[in-house]
């Protein structure tokens, strides 16, 4: 299973969570699957455009999945581009 495509249909968005002592605003809530070890893969439009980062899950809660949006994502991408 190197390769895998779901349907990340968000349900609800501009969604606020507490990651241990961090708050994350701007969170998409998504049924794209995300498990250990494979979070952080492109959220995407139908276009082809990315609009977020799978990034949680919250297991209690029926796997429900979380995305970081992309505005929230674009004021910390410099500090990675080399």
């Amino acid at each position: 299973m190197e390769n895998s495509v779901t349907a990340g249909i968000i349900s609800a968005k501009n969604r606020r969570l507490q990651v241990a002592k961090r708050v994350y605003d701007e969170i998409f809530q998504t049924d794209a699957a995300i498990n250990p070890g494979n979070s952080g893969g492109p959220l995407i439009n139908l276009n082809g455009e990315v609009v977020g980062l799978n990034a949680f899950i919250i297991q209690s809660s029926q796997c429900l999945g979380f995305a970081i949006g992309i505005d929230a994502l674009k004021q910390h991408l410099g500090k990675f581009i080399f």
